[in-house]
């Protein structure tokens, strides 16, 4: 299945599959060990691996503990925007520090944002300072995160 917007180069098969299984239950493991495991050679992992980051079909990055890191506050922002500028508002929003996701969206709401903040008054002055002051921006609903239950990475 495709979603808008996500057009792939070409199809997965199942050896793509596998090194992609691999890797999310061990990123460090080299292409040899992942080789061993699907009785395909080394180069073949490496050159599939290499092809399907030129595809922009796999990108490795690394996933932090926002705690640890200083980032007390996570929320999901739904913003509702005057409609002949959404996508500008969209992309206004998005260059943000604070935004680490964005969506334009149908419901209720335009877009919906994702913000990580150091602490409550961090997310006020985003909040009122800096999203209010959109162009375009008319209303938002804020939903604070309490406990992350399910966090997935395809």
């Amino acid at each position: 299945m495709r979603r808008a917007g996500f057009e792939a180069i070409r199809e997965l098969d199942d050896v793509d599959r596998q090194i992609i299984n691999a890797l999310k239950k061990d990123g460090r493991m080299s292409f040899a060990q992942i080789a061993r495991r699907l009785g395909v050679s080394a180069g073949m992992v490496r050159q599939r691996y290499l092809q399907m980051v030129d595809d922009k079909m796999l990108r490795v990055v690394p996933v932090t503990n926002v705690t640890m890191l200083g980032y007390d506050l996570m929320a999901m922002v739904g913003v509702s925007v005057d409609g002949d500028r959404l996508v500008e508002i969209a992309q206004e929003i998005a260059a943000f520090e604070e935004v680490i996701y964005l969506v334009i969206c149908t419901g209720t709401h335009d877009i919906l944002v994702e913000v990580l903040c150091h602490n409550s008054d961090h997310l006020l002055e985003f909040l009122a300072k800096r999203l209010r002051s959109v162009k375009g921006v008319r209303t938002t609903e804020t939903f604070t995160y309490l406990r992350i239950v399910k966090e997935l990475y395809l």
